[in-house]
């Protein structure tokens, strides 16, 4: 039996929607407030794909992953819950966001070879991700809910954010 979902709490709303606000509010002040004549640190270009080709196989499969869990992720945060296809996908995120996190124990360009913080939100997302799938088959919706949402910002956007830092390998694929 489906459980009906209750609405969205307000915080919830403003939870979902903060990270594409702060995402357009950067972009815009990056167009529009430096701009070309303010000298940006960098210049965009289209993306640099041999660059990714350059890369070893763990982190094109770590990339990969978490593009496909962002994509899936904004089609299951749009669509209709409760829904077999809501279901499917929902299956198809666990798997790519448990690869992420697993791949990602692989990549340690970024410490000298060592677990750096970033690593905190794999482990973190290693241990949610089984509570999140455990909430939703036991229909306890708000837990789901908000393990899933904590997992799509904390563990995917942020962290996906992060690597647009200058120096990193993302910069440089579309920036540097």
């Amino acid at each position: 039996m489906t459980q009906v979902q209750p609405p969205l709490s307000q915080t919830h709303r403003l939870f979902l929607l903060a990270p594409p606000v702060i995402a357009a509010g950067a972009l815009a002040w990056f167009l529009f407030v430096a701009g070309p004549q303010g000298g940006l640190p960098f210049q965009p270009h289209a993306p640099d794909w041999a660059l990714l080709a350059r890369q070893t196989p763990v982190l094109q499969v770590h990339i990969a992953a978490a593009l496909l869990a962002l994509v899936i992720g904004l089609i299951l945060l749009a669509g209709i819950k409760a829904t077999r296809l809501h279901r499917t996908l929902g299956w198809g995120w666990v798997l790519a966001m448990a690869t992420v996190a697993i791949s990602s124990f692989f990549v340690r360009e970024l410490n000298g070879g060592a677990l750096s913080l970033v690593h905190l939100l794999s482990g973190w997302t290693v241990v949610i991700l089984p509570m999140a799938v455990h909430a939703a088959r036991r229909h306890e919706v708000v837990k789901h809910r908000g393990r899933m949402t904590g997992l799509f910002v904390g563990a995917l956007v942020i962290a996906g954010l992060l690597t647009l830092f200058p120096g990193r390998l993302m910069w440089r694929v579309f920036l540097g």
